[in-house]
């Protein structure tokens, strides 16, 4: 099993349908499945990803 290291979690707010009902909806965050150079397999938010790329880029250049 993966290791999560995100501590996002889902946030929740109201589906409005035409007549105001109220539904409750979860947003759930982005996590995907990433393997280090090690092996070992953890689970991050794409965001987290992407800026953890970027800030890589930036360091090799």
């Amino acid at each position: 099993m993966a290791k999560k290291v995100t501590s996002k979690k889902a946030l929740f707010g109201n589906r409005r349908s035409h007549s105001l009902r109220a539904t409750r909806h979860a947003q759930k965050p982005n996590l995907q499945k990433v393997t280090l150079d090690n092996g070992e397999s953890i689970r991050m938010s794409a965001r987290e990803l992407r800026t953890l790329n970027k800030v890589s880029k930036d360091i090799a250049a």
